[in-house]
């Protein structure tokens, strides 16, 4: 806390505040900053409180008074309404002619005489005016004169509502205290935390056996991926693929004549990180193909892995790049016993650490220039921290627009470092969430504890790399559950994809959670034909998100209790209440399952005298529900999930009675 040293006032537990204020909180375009503070002083004396903010790039802040709540607890609030980054702080003082004010209101109940308070009042009044110009000078000097006439009416306008503002407006601010550091906020557009995306292998996106799918066959898809309501279409590596210890169909470690390779063994003669596998097309294909999806409102993401092939130019232009092992070799990727030595991660401690990672950054700046602004990251955790924060840093000041997802399935404390540093989404554990108590108790860490000014989840049930074991055995009505999860458990999630609408569920081996015939390391085309698959599900459910603005967000998910560990039910409301959904899951993919679902009503703002529609948006009934108590049925045949919206009883001005 900063403050002229002879100020009595303590300001302390700011909120919201990441890590003492080391790092910025996040917001999107919109929302509203709620700040509280505990401001205190000793003695019995009045206190005024402001909460200031501002642009980064502006000089000036703007204040809006705080209200006391309890206990010396302060509240404010302003909204962010443009990209980049905000500061706040908070600001007290000893409000002298407010203190003077109550002790005299209080005298006069007391049927004291306050003769000589008014007198002592009066020039408090004087220097307001003194401090105030036009017609607020005025009628402060009028209502200072009336004070020290003492005459009948003098009480009555020194206590008056009119004095208070003029005063408040005009405040004598002595002795300020300041708390410090000062805070910040990070302003994102609304897709760094609502979107839904769709991962696909444009080398898959043909339909024919062992054809290489191009940039154009991807656009042939965008049809299908805009049908189901995707916000975002992510691409693996599209670069060229090293032929060097290449490996082969379901990670084989000898590659077959006319095996692919990984995406992820990035680099070969063809050039690396800012090149284009030649199959896929040329770099005008690729622009193409950025324009053609912006044309179905989807934005591309592109995926950076920060790795090399043992064919990547890098490798032969900058050696010191790299780690060389006591044989001469370069260390290949391990994760023991695991190996890749198809890949060669950086050094990051190599002595020419700054001229990596100023061609890292050019990466990212080649890529933007095409077009791109949301990048998922490979394995950030597997490097330096410091790095993250001075690459992101670097480039949101350029283009504030830009977005990183982490795909870091690792520690939470590593997991949450990265999102302080700067990364706007993350993947995370909900993968292995299946139970209600695993599920409500990681959703409730995300979203209720200071977890949620910082970290954003961007969920997903599979992942190239993941097929979980609840995937294997559940059938079609498990793929559901967790796709519903997923889409209504977060305002941001994903599916790789076709595997997920086609519900592939064959691993590599018992008890492995890995995909047979992975994509990763062969040519895979999927059906064009959506009969049997997912698709209608999911199209339907993309439509439910974007016409209920209850899932956009997640401030206010609440679960709820089912007498049923196999039901989970959770809600969501905008602050205005204008939308307010209830979903129900069966987290059993085999059996029916049923049970009461029990809503607090009065925190859910619905009368408890009244009954109440809940409309089932997927099924399309409507249930007339009375009380916090009410019976649900879900058979994994049939629907696996209700999601409700839910609508209050309304009466006209003609006492006509209708649901809203």
């Amino acid at each position: 806390m900063r403050s002229d040293t002879r100020s009595r006032v303590v300001i302390e537990g700011v909120t919201p505040r990441v890590d003492c204020g080391e790092f910025p909180v996040k917001r999107v375009i919109g929302d509203t900053v709620t700040v509280e503070a505990i401001v205190y002083a000793d003695g019995h004396d009045a206190l005024a409180s402001v909460l200031r903010y501002r642009r980064e790039a502006d000089a000036e802040w703007i204040e809006v008074p705080m209200e006391p709540l309890v206990n010396d607890h302060w509240r404010a609030a302003f909204t962010v309404r443009e990209m980049g980054q905000y500061r706040y702080t908070v600001a007290a003082w000893v409000d002298r002619f407010l203190t003077w004010s109550r002790a005299l209101a209080m005298r006069v109940d007391a049927g004291q005489d306050v003769a000589v308070d008014l007198l002592i009042g009066a020039p408090l009044v004087e220097a307001a005016a003194a401090r105030a110009t036009g017609a607020d000078a005025a009628r402060l000097g009028e209502l200072a004169a009336a004070m020290h006439s003492g005459g009948s009416d003098a009480v009555d306008r020194a206590l008056s509502a009119e004095l208070a503002v003029l005063m408040a407006g005009h405040a004598e601010r002595l002795c300020v205290a300041v708390y410090e550091p000062e805070l910040a906020v990070v302003v994102d557009r609304e897709r760094a935390r609502y979107g839904a995306w769709y991962e696909l292998f444009p080398r898959s996106s043909t339909t024919e056996p062992g054809r290489h799918g191009t940039f154009r066959h991807v656009e042939d898809r965008l049809a299908d991926v805009a049908a189901m309501g995707f916000d975002v279409l992510y691409l693996p590596p599209i670069h060229p693929i090293g032929r060097s210890f290449r490996k082969g169909r379901n990670n084989t470690p000898v590659a077959g004549p006319d095996d692919p390779g990984s995406p992820w063994a990035i680099g070969a003669a063809e050039g690396g990180h800012t090149a284009v596998h030649p199959e896929l097309g040329t770099l005008e294909d690729f622009r193409h193909l950025v324009a053609a999806a912006a044309e179905h409102d989807i934005e591309l993401a592109l995926d950076i892995a920060f790795q090399c092939s043992p064919d990547h130019p890098y490798v032969t232009e900058h050696p010191e790049w790299f780690r060389m092992r006591p044989d001469g070799m370069i260390q290949y990727a391990e994760n023991p016993p695991k190996k890749y030595q198809d890949i060669y991660p950086f050094d990051f401690e190599t002595d020419d650490w700054r001229g990596l990672w100023d061609e890292l950054k050019g990466v990212i700046d080649f890529w933007i220039e095409q077009g791109i602004r949301v990048f998922r990251i490979d394995n950030p955790h597997t490097k330096p921290f410091a790095f993250w924060e001075w690459l992101i840093g670097e480039i949101k000041r350029a283009h504030p627009d830009a977005l990183f997802l982490a795909e870091a399935f690792t520690r939470p404390n590593v997991l949450y470092r990265l999102a302080k540093l700067g990364f706007t989404q993350s993947y995370n554990y909900f993968p292995w969430r299946n139970t209600k108590a695993e599920l409500t108790q990681f959703l409730t860490e995300l979203t209720q504890t200071p977890v949620r000014e910082f970290f954003s989840a961007n969920l997903w049930p599979n992942t190239p790399d993941i097929l979980p074991e609840f995937l294997q055995y559940s059938g079609r009505a498990g793929f559901a559950a967790r796709f519903i999860l997923a889409a209504t458990l977060g305002p941001s999630y994903g599916i790789y994809g076709p595997a997920f609408e086609e519900c592939d569920d064959r691993p590599l081996a018992p008890g492995k959670e890995e995909y047979l015939d992975s994509e990763k390391f062969e040519i895979r085309p999927w059906r064009i034909d959506r009969s049997g698959t997912l698709a209608g599900l999911i199209g339907q459910v993309n439509r439910i998100r974007r016409e209920n603005p209850a899932f956009r967000a997640n401030h206010d998910l609440r679960f709820h209790h089912v007498d049923n560990d196999q039901l989970i039910a959770f809600s969501k409301s905008t602050p205005d209440l204008s939308s307010q959904v209830l979903v129900v899951v069966n987290l059993d993919p085999h059996y029916v399952q049923s049970g009461f679902v029990e809503l607090p009503l009065e925190e859910l703002k619905i009368d408890p005298l009244q009954p109440y529609q809940v409309h089932d948006l997927l099924g399309g009934g409507r249930h007339l529900w009375n009380g916090p108590r009410n019976y649900v049925e879900l058979h994994p045949q049939v629907a696996q999930a209700n999601i409700f919206a839910i609508r209050r009883k309304v009466r006209t001005e003609h006492d006509f009675d209708y649901y809203a």
